[in-house]
């Protein structure tokens, strides 16, 4: 495959950061906005499936967390097929998935036949694009990464507050039936986003490398190919390791609010019209504060404490969450879902770019798979949970009581871990190169003794030593110089006996160099 072959060494092209780059991002951009915003966008038709088919909300509500699960548990899948066919074609198939997800299900005579085409295939459809952008994303840019990943995380509120009046007026004109059509030829527009996923192209060494792979038959092969399509070694790196376990815990309670907060509102006797506007408040503070962030992020002083950005990211989230469940009226909810836009858009601009500092190009494709697996299982947990919690209390201040605790947590473990684990890493590090340092002062010193040895020669010489006693001496000394050599050079590097011995019987004046390559090391 074109797309496999040029994806096999995208770690030794330097990225161009810029050019064709922004038509990725481009692409990127709107691959997020319909893999985050579609889920909450066919909320609108629910009432009209209720009606349809005689079900319940909490049976409606399930197409959503369906299409959510397949977004986020799919992801060690979408690294095989990464891997193993290249990020273009995988999303060029993948936006044919998501669109044919919906237009089967305006066929649908039961809920279950929804469940089906618009949960799991439609959900594996937009999973397949939104993973690989993002790999490509990280492909085309490494200095203005941070900016991009915000630019590109600004997609999801953006096609939010598109995508939701949108869908109020299909239903308003075509029904269900048709605005589930309309939304599957929309999202033929995924192909176009992977046809824009173009493959950096490696030096002419590379191609070679390419091509003497795909030359090689039999188990060879399938061994190299094997190796490449999930790299579970990721879990041996102890940031990749803290990151996985605090990202967990975060989407426990970072969705909490955003489902929640509508009815928080009416439950304090606000108006379905003043309580719906309160999430787009959120929509639009977090379109700012998503690029905003990604700049910052990308701030020389910033970018190498980027992973305690996102910690405080996370505190800011869940202080705000903890603060706002104290909100008994409409302008402190509005105060509310202000401070959770930016804190949420801070979020989303940084979870992926830390990673992608954390593990590095090559490793990324296989990180983020095995990163949104894990959180698929907590993305299950977190609103269900919250949900049980509400019914056993009928107080919405526990809820976000509840998400807050679980943020704040996340950060603490992210922050805390990383200071006392990857600081002490780095220490071990520097005490290794200072013990280096010593080394080779240590060598320097041996380097000295040829110079010692020939002043000490020379003073030999002119009492008139005879010629059997001093070779005698200089082999002694040779050998106690051979024994210093051995004990600080490595064993890879060897110095030949003749050469020593004929360097040392050569008569030198005072202050002549010592030049020799091979004992002055």
């Amino acid at each position: 495959m074109g797309g496999a072959a040029a994806d096999l060494g995208t770690d030794t092209v330097k990225a161009p950061d810029g050019g064709w780059g922004w038509a990725v991002l481009f692409g990127c951009f709107v691959i997020t906005g319909f893999s985050y915003a579609f889920p909450k966008a066919v909320s609108v038709f629910f009432k009209e499936l209720i009606r349809e088919f005689g079900v319940g909300y909490s049976d409606t509500a399930w197409i959503s967390s369906i299409l959510l699960a397949m977004l986020y548990g799919t992801g060690p899948i979408c690294s095989v097929l990464v891997n193993r066919f290249g990020c273009r074609p995988v999303m060029m198939v993948g936006g044919l998935f998501a669109s044919l997800g919906m237009i089967m299900a305006s066929f649908s005579t039961s809920i279950i036949h929804i469940y089906l085409s618009t949960g799991v295939i439609t959900g594996l459809g937009l999973a397949l694009n939104f993973q690989p952008s993002l790999i490509m994303l990280n492909r085309y840019f490494s200095e203005r990464r941070p900016l991009a990943n915000g630019l590109s995380a600004a997609g999801s509120p953006v096609a939010l507050c598109c995508l939701s009046p949108f869908g109020q007026v299909l239903q308003y004109q075509y029904g269900w039936r048709g605005g589930f059509l309309i939304l599957g030829g929309l999202l033929l527009n995924c192909c176009v986003c992977g046809a824009l996923m173009k493959p950096l192209v490696g030096p002419k060494a590379l191609k070679s490398k390419v091509l003497e792979l795909d030359n090689q038959e039999g188990p060879e092969k399938m061994k190299m190919a094997k190796a490449k399509l999930l790299d579970f070694s990721v879990f041996k790196d102890r940031g990749f390791f803290i990151y996985t376990v605090a990202a967990s815990i975060m989407v426990l309670g970072l969705f909490v609010p955003p489902v929640f907060i509508v009815s928080y509102a009416k439950e304090l006797g606000n108006e379905d019209t003043k309580s719906a506007l309160l999430l787009s408040i959120l929509g639009f503070i977090d379109i700012f504060a998503r690029p905003t962030c990604g700049v910052i992020a990308g701030l020389k002083w910033v970018r190498p404490r980027c992973v305690y950005l996102f910690s405080f990211a996370m505190l800011f989230n869940g202080i705000t969450d903890l603060i706002g469940s104290q909100a008994k009226d409409y302008p402190s909810l509005v105060v509310f879902c202000i401070f959770f836009g930016l804190s949420y858009g801070m979020v989303g601009a940084l979870q992926f770019e830390v990673l992608m500092a954390i593990v590095g190009t090559e490793k990324f494709p296989s990180a983020i798979g095995l990163v949104l697996l894990m959180e698929a299982i907590a993305v299950l947990m977190g609103p269900p949970g919250a949900g049980r919690l509400l019914d056993a209390t009928k107080n919405y201040m526990w809820v976000f009581l509840l998400a807050g605790s679980e943020v704040v947590l996340s950060a603490v473990v992210l922050a805390t871990c990383n200071y006392l684990f990857i600081r002490n890493k780095s220490s071990a590090l520097a005490d290794k190169l200072e013990s280096i340092t010593v080394t080779d002062d240590a060598k320097t010193e041996i380097c000295r003794k040829p110079l010692m040895m020939s002043d000490l020669e020379e003073k030999r010489a002119g009492e008139g030593i005879e010629k059997e006693t001093k070779d005698n001496v200089i082999k002694k000394e040779e050998e106690i110089y051979k024994e210093g050599v051995e004990e600080v050079m490595p064993e890879s590097k060897t110095v030949d006996s003749k050469e020593v011995e004929r360097f040392l019987k050569e008569q030198r004046q005072n202050g002549d160099m010592v030049t020799n390559p091979e004992t002055c090391l």
